[in-house]
């Protein structure tokens, strides 16, 4: 959460990599892939049963729906980027997964973050530090990651359960 944070309060100027920074920090906080957020439009944000702002989609990967509560980080962002005016609705001005993950790597040094960043850590984020050390169950993760199956969002339990495990034995 640290390293999160850090990345997140981080002041840049250069707006390409500025952009690049919301997104990948938008998909610490919902669990979006790369091609989730790449095509994520105005349409898919709805109000949900609890009457907050929810993203109901389906899996690009997978065909899978997911239905992701927009964390109140994930909403300054969507509102920073509101009036965008993008193409058929997008949310988002998505570079290449390539040009992303290029910047990530400069944003990490920008942070003093000593790991390496790639878009794909996003999800491994959201999975581990924003939901699974929060409580949520494991369940509940796996049908916002929109997994087909329970085995595959384990092995983030078993990841964080590594590093807990590392932690208290340092």
């Amino acid at each position: 959460m640290e390293e999160v944070g850090k990345i997140h309060s981080k002041v840049i100027t250069n707006a390409r990599i500025a952009t690049v920074k919301d997104i990948f920090i938008f998909c610490c906080y919902t669990g979006l892939s790369y091609a989730d957020v790449k095509s994520l439009s105005d349409k898919q944000v709805v109000i949900g049963i609890d009457g907050n702002r929810w993203i109901n989609s389906m899996r690009k990967k997978t065909g899978v729906r997911i239905s992701v509560p927009i964390l109140p980080v994930a909403e300054e962002i969507l509102a920073k980027y509101s009036n965008q005016n993008l193409p058929k609705g997008l949310l988002f001005p998505v570079l290449s997964n390539q040009k992303m993950n290029a910047y990530l790597k400069e944003i990490a040094d920008l942070c003093g973050v000593d790991k390496r960043l790639t878009f794909h850590l996003s999800r491994h984020t959201f999975a581990t530090t924003i939901t699974l050390s929060n409580g949520i169950p494991i369940e509940s993760i796996s049908k916002m990651l929109g997994h087909t199956n329970l085995r595959t969002t384990q092995i983030y339990a078993k990841v964080l359960d590594t590093k807990i495990s590392q932690t208290c034995r340092s």
